[in-house]
């Protein structure tokens, strides 16, 4: 999956999606009070951190989102219900939403990466340990300010490719035949 993150005239970002089944899509997203797209945060956070089942590994399983429209490529005849499914297994759009934020937060406000922070909204949301380490955290702050800053820049669009590996599952509906 390919996102172009691109900068919109009403002052807002606009991520294209292509996704490696053709389907093209746009994605808006209502950050206009940040200087980095909340969309590219998400990213960031999640291809540094891993989280296959986040906002764009779903996206990347065939899940869609009622803020993205299809440009390309054709509908499945299963779309809506292949994309439930999927949301309703991804247990990782939580926790990019709250690691999304803390992170997001750190760059914008310029504050050094947010360990503590990370490991706190974490606790939030899990009683294991936080699995993510001090250099993830850092890696994923520090990736996130370089693309911010070359965001705010340029006009161009932001090229950011998307981890093969990083795909929610499909717990796809197994049918037990009678015999």
């Amino acid at each position: 999956m390919q996102l172009t993150f691109q900068h919109d005239p009403r002052g807002e970002s606009l991520t294209l999606i292509r996704r490696a089944d053709g389907a093209v899509f746009t994605l808006t997203s209502y950050s206009r009070k940040w200087r980095v797209p909340h969309d590219l945060a998400h990213a960031v956070t999640e291809r540094e951190l891993g989280i296959a089942d986040g906002i764009f590994g779903v996206i990347a399983a065939g899940a869609v989102f009622a803020t993205m429209t299809q440009l390309e490529g054709k509908t499945r005849y299963d779309a809506k219900v292949r994309s439930d499914r999927i949301l309703k297994a991804a247990k990782g759009v939580g926790i990019s939403e709250a690691i999304a934020a803390v992170i997001h937060e750190a760059v914008e406000k310029r504050r050094p990466a947010p360990y503590a922070e990370v490991r706190e909204s974490w606790g939030v949301i899990s009683q294991d340990p936080c699995p993510y380490s001090d250099e993830e955290i850092d890696r994923a702050t520090t990736v996130l300010r370089e693309l911010g800053e070359q965001w705010s820049a340029r006009p161009e669009p932001l090229e950011f490719p998307w981890p093969a590996r990083l795909v929610a599952s499909d717990p796809k509906r197994t049918r037990v035949r009678a015999r």
